[in-house]
């Protein structure tokens, strides 16, 4: 089975009105997404921001997990925020995944509104397959990723879709859904 990663991009994504902003790190989404991750067999994932004191807000309540009163109250919180690693930029996540894994991952957009791109399953048979190249999978904040991050996947994942025409769900959501369609049993 092929490496799999996830980078949580605060920077460049959209605001309700496409303009490019920097969201903020929120605790909800780094406590959620490593458990999810922890889950599902991720190696790693990478919150992306690049201001220094969100950085550090991120590193904060990791560290409270690890080292202060968190490590001795739930030591599968500690676990699995052990798979989450804070980065200044997207190239910073895919370079230390590509000396991780011996290779450069295929990069995965994903969008609540993407279409005409690739179903989960298709990439789930790519990550079952025999030799697989490592896979990192792209989730935007705010309303969702940049055009220029776009461009610099590899493949684009269609949309979750659910039964009616409201699609807003919570990135924390969608990293759940995703890894359980790529590795849920």
């Amino acid at each position: 089975m092929a490496d799999l990663f996830l980078a949580l991009i605060h920077h460049p994504v959209v605001d309700r009105n496409g303009r490019i902003v920097t969201s903020a790190i929120t605790s909800l989404d780094i406590h959620d997404i490593a458990r999810s991750a922890r889950t599902y067999g991720v190696r790693t994932a990478y919150v992306v921001h690049p201001i220094p004191e969100q950085r550090e807000f991120a590193a904060g309540v990791i560290d409270h997990w690890r080292f202060d009163f968190g490590r001795s109250f739930d030591g599968r919180r500690r676990e699995a925020l052990e798979t989450i690693k804070i980065v200044s930029t997207l190239d910073e996540a895919i370079f230390d995944a590509t000396t991780v894994s011996g290779s450069r991952p295929i990069i995965v957009h994903t969008s609540a509104r993407s279409s005409g791109g690739v179903s989960a399953t298709e990439l789930r048979n790519k990550l079952d397959a025999a030799e697989a190249p490592p896979i990192m999978i792209l989730f935007g904040t705010g309303f969702g990723l940049a055009p220029a991050v776009l461009e610099r996947a590899d493949v684009v994942m269609n949309a979750i879709v659910g039964p009616g025409d409201y699609n807003h769900l919570s990135v924390r959501a969608a990293v759940s859904i995703i890894l359980d369609r790529f590795r849920g049993r």
